[in-house]
C-alpha cells in the first residue's frame, strides 16, 4: 500500500453460527486493528466478518469486504469499501493475497481454505479458537496461537514487520 498501512485479514465463522464468544473476540480484533492504524480485510458478509468490521468501524478504521457475490449490497453494514467479485469461495484467494497477515477466529471449512491459501502464499496466520494443523500425524506450528484479541493483532503486526 502506498501509504504504508498494514492490511490484516480477519477470517472465521460465518453468519448463523450464533457463537457470542467468537463474535466478541472478532469485534475486539477489529477495534485493535483500527487502533493500530491497519486496514481490515474480510469476506464482507456476516458472523466474524461483520463483528470485526463493527469493531473497526467503532474506532474509525478502514474496512474492506471482498464479497463472493455479484452485488456490493450484500456487504455487512460496517464494510466501508465493498468489492463484489461474483467468485463465490474463490474470492478467498483474493482476501489472503490482499492481506499482509491473517487472523483466524473460529471457522469452518471456508476458514480452513483461507488458512491454507495464506500459508501457501507465505502470509503469517494467527489463530484464536480456530483450526489446528498436523502433517504426517505431527502437530504443525504454522498457525501462531493467540490467547486474546489484543495479542492476536499485536502478533500479526509484529509478524508483518519481520516478513515484508
Amino acid at each position: 500500500m502506498p501509504d504504508g498501512r498494514t492490511f490484516i485479514a480477519v477470517i472465521g465463522t460465518g453468519a448463523g453460527s450464533g457463537d457470542a464468544q467468537v463474535a466478541r473476540i472478532a469485534e475486539t480484533v477489529g477495534r485493535e486493528i483500527a487502533k493500530a492504524g491497519a486496514v481490515l480485510v474480510c469476506g464482507g458478509l456476516g458472523g466474524v466478518m461483520e463483528a470485526a468490521c463493527r469493531g473497526a468501524s467503532q474506532q474509525g478504521g478502514l474496512t474492506i469486504g471482498i464479497l463472493p457475490t455479484n452485488s456490493r449490497e450484500s456487504a455487512n453494514p460496517y464494510v466501508r469499501v465493498a468489492i463484489a467479485t461474483g467468485l463465490g469461495e474463490a474470492r478467498n484467494a483474493l482476501i489472503t493475497r490482499t492481506s499482509d497477515a491473517v487472523i483466524a477466529i473460529g471457522g469452518e471449512f471456508g476458514t480452513l481454505s483461507e488458512i491454507g491459501l495464506a500459508l501457501k502464499m507465505g502470509k503469517p496466520v494467527v489463530g484464536i479458537e480456530t483450526w489446528e494443523l498436523a502433517k504426517g500425524g505431527q502437530p504443525s506450528s504454522a498457525i501462531r496461537r493467540a490467547g486474546s484479541a489484543e495479542e492476536a493483532v499485536k502478533v500479526a503486526i509484529e509478524l508483518t514487520s519481520s516478513n515484508p
